[in-house]
């Protein structure tokens, strides 16, 4: 299965990757004045982060018990 990860921590870097994607999509690259002209730099790897939602996504549907095999509960309420 995983090496010790928890469904919380798995959500929590998915969470952050998604909002590293949003970050990114927002304003990627920028240019600094070096004085001797612009220098054009990225923030990150846009595919990088891609590859990173899938891994993180994937680990959160292992982990989760309905897709790991467990079952789910089912309660029925019948009015009184």
């Amino acid at each position: 299965m995983t090496t010790g990860i928890t469904l919380a921590q798995a959500q929590a870097a998915l969470a952050n990757w998604l909002a590293a994607d949003v970050a990114v999509a927002r304003n990627q690259r920028y240019r600094i004045d070096t004085g001797a002209g612009y220098r054009e730099l990225f923030r990150a790897d846009a595919v990088e982060i891609r590859n990173n939602i899938q891994y993180w996504d994937a680990k959160v549907k292992a982990l989760t018990p309905a897709a790991a095999g467990g079952k789910r509960r089912i309660r029925y309420l019948v009015p009184e």
